[in-house]
């Protein structure tokens, strides 16, 4: 058995927001060649709007796990990072989409877990496994954690920790089936070829000679 815990809000990051009149692939590939993002911004009730934001921030915010941003400039108030897109490579970024939000709205979101401390497993042969690297949840859209710790300081060998046993942040639900298996210990695979035994000679083939 282990033990885990969450982390608490996530400082929300503001992201400044310019209004982009032209649209499609080739001004896209201009604007990009700038630094900026090309994106929309969409959601309650009022009319979609084509933007552009600066593409190093929203890397910088999705490196540690932020989802809701404070948007100033050209758009103002919340907004969920509803889908990126990435090039071919999976190394830029290429297009955002972000989803107006409420404060005190309550939004669901998929949350990665990372895992902290040492397994007492581990020194028994074990080896500590992710099983399931993202959670879902509700939460208040001012509450979303970057990430929810998993505490395996306790997880001994043949031992898992499980959704159900996560300690969210105030206010959220889990929406995750609480018996799913989110990190476990197990014992570390063996290598199964033959070594050669010591001293042994070589088996030696004799090949037929010509008749």
């Amino acid at each position: 058995m282990g033990s885990a815990s969450g982390k608490g809000p996530a400082v929300i990051d503001v992201l400044n927001v310019e209004a982009r009149d032209k649209v499609g692939s080739a001004n896209s590939r201009r604007l990009r060649a700038t630094g900026m993002l090309p994106g929309i911004l969409y959601g309650h009730g009022e009319g979609n709007l084509s933007i552009a934001v600066p593409a190093a921030r929203v890397e910088q915010v999705i490196r540690h796990g932020g989802h809701v941003v404070h948007l100033e400039g050209a758009a103002s108030g919340e907004a969920l990072i509803k889908a990126v897109q990435w090039d071919a490579l999976g190394t830029a970024l290429v297009h955002i989409d972000l989803m107006r939000v409420v404060k005190g709205e309550k939004i669901k979101v998929s949350v990665g877990v990372e895992t902290k401390g040492d397994a007492p497993g581990a020194t028994h042969g074990g080896v500590v496994e992710i099983v399931l690297h993202e959670v879902e949840l509700e939460c208040p859209v001012v509450d979303v954690p970057d990430h929810i710790i998993c505490n395996v300081s306790t997880l001994d060998l043949g031992g898992s920790i499980h959704a159900g046993e996560l300690q969210l942040p105030a206010g959220a639900k889990l929406l995750t089936a609480p018996e799913t298996v989110v990190v476990h210990c197990v014992r570390a695979a063996r290598a199964t070829e033959e070594t050669p035994v010591a001293g042994a000679e070589p088996e030696v083939v004799a090949k037929k000679s010509a008749e």
